[in-house]
């Protein structure tokens, strides 16, 4: 007999509703204020780093695209600065082989980070030690770091100046939030940098 998923859809979608209605009681505020951070720094010559594991790579890799091609369609604006640390497969391997898997996004902040740059921090748990590592790194670089995290943070929380933290222990409802923070980042650096198109 077919299983009848319909229950556990409906369950899945009203919970994902949920979070991002705690979402906006909770965090908007920080919503704001990072994305108000985040165009300042392009607005002053710097770039947005990214970097994650997993599901998190995968969103570095989305927002950095976002930025430097465009996220909607009907805004035609320059490229904007913004850097995956996920997708250089060279570098990667050789800094997991030369000096740990540990390293491999501190060493490109180490390569690439300048003062006026931010590097975002994405990890649900909090605890990713190659991302806190980043952090480190970008600490000493002098760089703000903004974490996207969720549940309580973890370990990261200590090292980011701001931190987006989304009000769930549900590894898939923090990404989805984490994408749609993202978007609305994009949107909010799209508007404030390019006032005319609006």
């Amino acid at each position: 007999m077919p299983v009848n998923f319909f229950k556990k859809i409906e369950n899945t979608i009203n919970d994902s509703i949920n979070t991002k209605k705690a979402l906006i009681e909770k965090c908007a505020a920080s919503i704001e204020s990072i994305g108000n951070e985040l165009a300042n720094s392009i607005k002053n010559g710097g770039k947005i780093m990214f970097c994650g594991n997993g599901g998190s790579a995968a969103d570095s890799q989305h927002l950095a695209a976002e930025l430097v091609v465009r996220l909607r369609g009907s805004v035609n604006r320059r490229a904007l600065p913004a850097i995956a640390l996920t997708v250089d497969t060279s570098i990667l391997t050789a800094g997991g082989n030369d000096y740990g898997f540990n390293s491999v996004f501190a060493r490109q902040v180490e390569a690439f980070g300048k003062p006026e740059d931010i590097l975002i921090c994405i990890s649900t748990s909090g605890n990713s030690p190659n991302v806190l590592l980043a952090a480190k790194q970008a600490k000493e670089i002098g760089m703000k770091t903004i974490g996207m995290l969720g549940g309580n943070g973890g370990e990261l929380l200590d090292f980011c100046d701001q931190s987006l933290l989304v009000p769930s222990s549900i590894t898939a409802r923090i990404q989805e939030c984490h994408i749609t923070v993202g978007h609305i980042w994009c949107e909010m650096i799209e508007e404030i940098l390019f006032p005319e198109l609006f």
